[in-house]
């Protein structure tokens, strides 16, 4: 079992019931989540030791979100209380041709509000193994890319291996202001993990590929993955390959380097989608469990992260709530949905 910490911003998100468009809706759906918190609670169902590092208001709505992590295993010893708010996001769920939209009211949340004196980074990374973080953190404010930065200093004084899972968010800030800041860190990044958007936005490597048109094929991101490890001393580089061929129909595969060797991963059909949300995330926990547990064989790690987020989609919510033995069992190519009796 390994100690696994993460770090960023849990939501409240809002759904809209069903297939609908907000404009019908007159309730909403409730459940928790945001990346970090997502891949802390996939390590946990995974049996790790995974702590969730954030801030939360000192209220009901702050406990709530608490608790949703404490359901699932994930350790908050380390959330700092206090602030005014949770942040918010407003999800509709598209469906065919319709692609699902995100609405997010977090500004001014807690977690992007919080200070260095909230967290004692030292005492947090003290015997721990691996410290995951993305792009979203420090999208957030610049007071939480600070505090990002102090994480990762940290996390390597303490000899912890880091990764990033790049996740550029437009909504959040722009191209421009995501390389200013996400390049500096990624001189503490062991396994960048991310999509080609990502690569291109956060990084400035764009591969040789029409992701819209569906064509992702290994080859074009050869040269880019190798120029991302030469130029920031990666240890392993990895991306997802969304085939997006309509909001309830996507085919889903990944590569990975690890400066010797290229691994594509077996593809999967997905149809139909039931929620996309978290797919990324879940693909980070599995890839995590997978280096930890299989002693860094990228190929095994990559199959069991692929057969994870896949088995994602299928599960409303942002959370991805597998087991090990269940993303085993795909990985191994039993994916026929027959009962379990």
């Amino acid at each position: 079992m390994a100690k696994i910490v993460t770090m960023g911003e849990i939501m409240l998100r809002l759904s809209s019931p069903g297939q609908k468009r907000f404009v019908q809706c007159e309730s909403f759906d409730v459940v928790y989540g945001g990346g970090e918190a997502n891949v802390a609670v996939s390590c946990a169902n995974y049996g790790h030791s995974a702590y969730f590092v954030t801030k939360l208001p000192d209220h009901e709505i702050g406990q709530c979100a608490l608790n949703a992590l404490r359901k699932y295993g994930v350790n908050c010893e380390y959330v700092a209380r206090g602030g005014n708010r949770l942040g918010i996001y407003y999800l509709e769920s598209g469906a065919s041709m319709r692609p699902s939209k995100v609405i997010y009211d977090r500004a001014g949340s807690s977690m992007a509000e919080a200070a260095p004196s909230d967290f004692d980074f030292d005492a947090i990374f003290e015997g721990a193994d691996w410290f995951h973080w993305s792009g979203i953190t420090p999208a957030i404010s610049d007071k939480a890319a600070v505090l990002t930065r102090l994480a990762c200093e940290a996390a390597k004084r303490h000899g912890v291996t880091v990764s990033c899972d790049l996740n550029f968010r437009k909504k959040l800030w722009t191209p421009e202001k995501a390389q200013q800041v996400m390049k500096p860190l990624m001189q503490y990044v062991d396994v960048c993990i991310g999509n080609e958007e990502d690569a291109k936005l956060c990084l400035g490597f764009e591969p040789e590929a029409n992701v819209e048109k569906g064509e992702t094929a290994a080859e074009g991101y050869y040269g880019i993955f190798k120029g991302m490890m030469e130029t920031f001393g990666f240890k392993y580089v990895v991306s997802t390959l969304r085939e997006s061929l309509s909001a309830s129909h996507n085919g889903w595969k990944a590569l990975s380097y690890d400066g010797k060797q290229f691994y594509q991963s077996k593809h999967y059909d997905i149809l139909p989608i039931i929620d996309r949300v978290g797919g990324g995330d879940s693909f980070s926990g599995g890839l995590i469990h997978g280096l930890i547990t299989y002693g860094g064989d990228q190929a095994k790690a990559l199959e069991f992260a692929v057969a994870a987020s896949a088995l994602k989609h299928t599960i409303p919510g942002d959370f991805n709530l597998v087991s090990k033995e269940e993303v085993e069992n795909l990985a191994g190519g039993d994916a026929s949905g027959r009962v379990q009796r």
